[in-house]
Formats: structure tokens, sequence, C-alpha cells
């Protein structure tokens, strides 16, 4: 999708969709890179397929430059909290958590991380009075119709994983829904979209080895990450280091209130400071039964560690998005750090709210556990 014009056609829809809202370009950013992220699960990959193309956009309708990198950074890992995000999955394996429940449980926080950027953008919209895209009924169709395909990515992976309600049950697995959804993109961008050629001489068109090859290394070094984390983690496991640091706690930290406030600072330094796959490796096997005495439902928990970890990349002094825009737009990573600033204050508001009301995440759960 990255090495495609798949950005391309995205923001086209959310644009003639969204555009003709005071701050709809803003929001037309924020929808492009969730969606995307939910996907490809990488927000670095996001900053670099959808920033060059957002970020001159957004200066020409009259958006402040200050205003414009801190929404593109800010926006690169939005989405990691709704499904099929390779993130929850990787959490449900690690933390014995229902992938399916943790699935239904990131809707309404990855919304409210959602309407908390999407009405800052609103507001910086209307005062600064940009111009907007007067919503043409014909554009929208036509957007909508040459994204076909790609649009449909969504309802592949969820018909694959979960059927279709009142005709059929789930069809197969996430790995094999993953295989799928790869497959699916694949055919969709090489011989419907012929964004990328089999064989290139073409330096404009990638080449799918080329694709192929990048893949496969960014893969394996997913592997070698996991693979040391696995060792490490059973290493703590094996020494009882969670009964330990539990033993620690309990000598300081009484109450459930007390006990989350400590878990949100120390995710929000571990998403600083760890990709998030070896973040979910090594430290899930140790705060989920830590967690436990304290009460913390384990959806809800999941649900708090990736929302962690998701501003985590945004995180000063070295969230790991700060870096990549830095490097994407030429600009001091001092700079990125206060033009993020006000992303990263409301972010984290919402993450509170979402800590200490697990009903955000469990209502939808509960609503929909007697369908299942």
């Amino acid at each position: 999708m990255s090495e495609s014009r798949a950005a391309d056609r995205l923001v086209r829809v959310s644009q003639a969709l969204l555009g003709w809202l005071p701050g709809g370009l803003g929001i037309v950013v924020i929808a492009s890179c969730a969606f995307f992220t939910t996907f490809t699960g990488a927000s670095g990959v996001t900053i670099i397929a959808l920033g060059g193309l957002l970020y001159p956009i957004l200066l020409k309708e009259g958006y402040p430059e200050k205003f414009s990198l801190g929404l593109i950074t800010s926006s690169g890992s939005i989405g990691l909290l709704f499904p099929p995000s390779l993130p929850i999955i990787l959490y449900g394996i690690v933390g014995g958590t229902s992938i399916d429940d943790l699935f239904v449980a990131g809707i309404v926080p990855g919304m409210l991380f959602l309407l908390v950027l999407g009405g800052y953008s609103l507001w910086v919209g209307r005062t600064r009075k940009v111009r907007r895209t007067p919503f043409a009924p014909r554009e929208a169709l036509s957007a909508i119709w040459v994204a076909k395909w790609e649009l449909l990515v969504p309802v592949v992976v969820i018909v694959s994983i979960y059927g279709v309600p009142g005709m059929t049950s789930g069809l197969v697995t996430i790995g094999e829904a993953s295989a799928i959804c790869a497959t699916y993109l694949l055919v969709v961008e090489v011989f419907v979209y012929k964004d990328i050629a089999i064989r290139s001489t073409d330096p404009a068109v990638p080449d799918l080895a080329k694709v192929i090859r990048e893949s496969i290394v960014m893969v394996g070094a997913i592997m070698l990450i996991l693979g040391v984390a696995m060792g490490l983690t059973n290493y703590l496991v094996q020494e009882q280091v969670p009964l330990k640091i539990l033993d620690a706690i309990r000598g300081h930290i009484e109450s459930r209130f007390t006990f989350l406030i400590a878990l949100t600072i120390f995710l929000l330094i571990v998403g600083c400071l760890m990709d998030i796959f070896s973040a979910i490796i090594v430290v899930v096997p140790l705060i989920t039964p830590i967690a436990a005495e304290y009460g913390v439902h384990p959806v809800h928990l999941g649900i708090i560690f990736l929302a962690n970890l998701e501003i985590g990349y945004l995180t000063p002094p070295v969230g790991l998005n700060l870096f990549i825009s830095s490097l994407a737009f030429d600009r001091p990573v001092v700079q990125l750090y206060r033009m993020a600033l006000p992303f990263l204050l409301l972010m984290l508001v919402a993450l509170l709210f979402i800590t200490f009301d697990e009903r955000v995440s469990l209502t939808l759960v509960e609503w929909l556990r007697p369908a299942k």
C-alpha cells in the first residue's frame, strides 16, 4: 500500500467526503492516517507515505505550518486501536486475552482519539478561516469508485474472520485472514491498479521484487526483535521478576487509582523508548499479573497498554514519530517537540478518560457478547 498510489486515492476520498467542513482537511489527514496505520501497523510508514502528499495541501489551504507538521506527526500512530491492527493481535497472543474482544474494545477509544484531534482541527480551521472544499456528490462518488478496491479491505478482513451476520460464521483464523488481506492487496495493486509492476524498467514505477524484498527485510527484523524479546521474557518469568515487582509495588501502592497513574507514566516511558512489538513481548507478561491484583479487567488493560504506546510514539524526547517527521520534513527535532505538544496534551486527556473509565473499553464488548 505504501509503495502504490493508495495514499492518493484514500486522501481524495476523504477530501471529497469531509473537505466541506471547517477544518475539514485536518480531518482528512486524521482519517487517512488512521485508515492507513490500521492496515500497515507502522506509524513511521504512514508519515512517510502520506506526509509528503498531505503537508503541501495543508499549507496551500491556509493551515499554519506548525499545526500542519504537528497534525501529520501526531496522526501517524492514530489507528493502532482499530481492527485488524497487528499490535492488537500480538497483544492478545502474548497476554492470553481474547483478540476478538480486543478488536471490539478498541473501537470506542480509537474513535475518541479521532474525535479529540478532529475537534481541534475544526477549531483551527474555523479560527484561521481556511478554505473549504465544497461538497460535490459527483466527485465523492467518483473518488469512492476509483478507490473501491482499497476501501473494501476492512470488509475483506472482517468478513474473513467473523463471517456475514445471520448468514455465515467466521471462515478463517486471524493468521489466515492476514494472508488473504495481503494476497488481495497484491492482486489489487499489481493487476487492477497496476501501480506496481512485476518487472519495472521505469524508476517511477515500483518493482514487485523490490517491494517483496523490503517486506521480507522488515518482517525479518520484527522476527529478530520478537525472538530476542521472547528469550528475555522467558528469563524474567523463570526468575519470577513479575512477582518480585508486585511485592515491591504492594509496599508503596495500595489503591487501584494510584496503580493506574503509575502504570500510565511507566507505559508512556516504555512507548517513548521501545518499539511497540518489543514492548508488547517484554512488558505485557510483567504487568498482566500485577494489574490483575488491582482488579483491572484484562481486555481493558490491553486497551490501556496500546493507547499508551500509541501516544508514546509522540512523546519527547525520543518518540519515534518525532524523529521520522524530523527526517521526512527536514526540521530540527526540537521544533517538532513544540509543534506536536498541543496534540500530545489532547491525546493525554483522552488517554486518562479511557484509563479511568473502563466502560469506554468494555461497554461495546459486553453489549455484543450475547450475540456471539
